[in-house]
């Protein structure tokens, strides 16, 4: 029943938003049309202030129309994010930018999603795709931190790029701990940074991380894990 109403939601989005590409476009194009057709050619001040007066909630109205738009990009690019349907996802968000070209959040569902489906690029051997979705993704995680360069979850998206995508844990670091001087317990990035020490031969640094999330954790499961993960550190350092 739950798949079903996702389903639902799924197609109901699209109706909605098929409307707004096709229909809606029209609706506006024609509006614009009318408007320009009918207001002549205001020369004098007095004219022109009475024009924009006449078309005024006409541009309102058309404004809010694209915004619901890149609205309903957003939300549909979530539903197929949550149906593992990245590639639609990607699709969904990157249309949405053409409305809000200034959200970081875009950006960041942007490079989760080239993310993915440049892992599917591995699967299939497609080398040049894979590297191609790694770089948009890279591009869009920079992004969104210069619009916020305290956004967690780009901070956090561009350190695993780095550090399993692209291979260059080295890269990774600095983001990392910027993340951690904002959220100094975050658990994911601390292990995250932990991996990131070891892959670049800095066991000691490594260590220390590990014995920070061992203190700071509150789950047995992740206190195990960090334990053996730093046993093999320390293993690996005295070879």
């Amino acid at each position: 029943m739950k798949k079903l109403m996702i389903v639902l939601a799924v197609a109901l989005s699209v109706t909605v938003l098929s409307g707004c590409k096709n229909s809606g476009k029209d609706i506006l194009k024609k509006r614009i049309e009318k408007m320009e057709k009918s207001s002549g050619n205001p020369i004098s001040i007095e004219e022109i202030e009475e024009s924009i007066d006449k078309y005024y909630k006409d541009v309102e109205e058309i404004a809010e129309k694209n915004s619901q738009i890149g609205i309903w990009y957003k939300i549909l690019g979530t539903r197929y994010l949550d149906n593992k349907m990245y590639g639609k996802a990607l699709e969904c968000f990157q249309k949405a930018l053409t409305y809000y070209p200034d959200n970081p959040n875009l950006y960041y569902y942007v490079g989760l999603c080239s993310c993915y489906v440049g892992n599917a690029a591995i699967d299939a051997r497609a080398y040049d795709d894979m590297q191609d979705y790694y770089a948009l993704a890279e591009k869009a995680y920079l992004r969104a931190l210069a619009i916020d360069d305290r956004y967690g979850y780009a901070l956090y998206g561009i350190s695993t790029l780095y550090t399993f995508q692209l291979g260059r844990p080295e890269d990774a670091i600095p983001y990392l701990k910027k993340q951690l001087s904002i959220d100094t317990k975050n658990i994911d990035a601390m292990t995250l940074l932990a991996n990131a020490y070891y892959l670049t031969g800095q066991f000691d640094l490594s260590v220390d991380m590990f014995d920070e999330i061992i203190v700071t954790t509150k789950s047995d499961k992740t206190k195990a894990a960090a334990e053996e993960s730093k046993k093999k550190v320390l293993e690996r350092a005295y070879q």
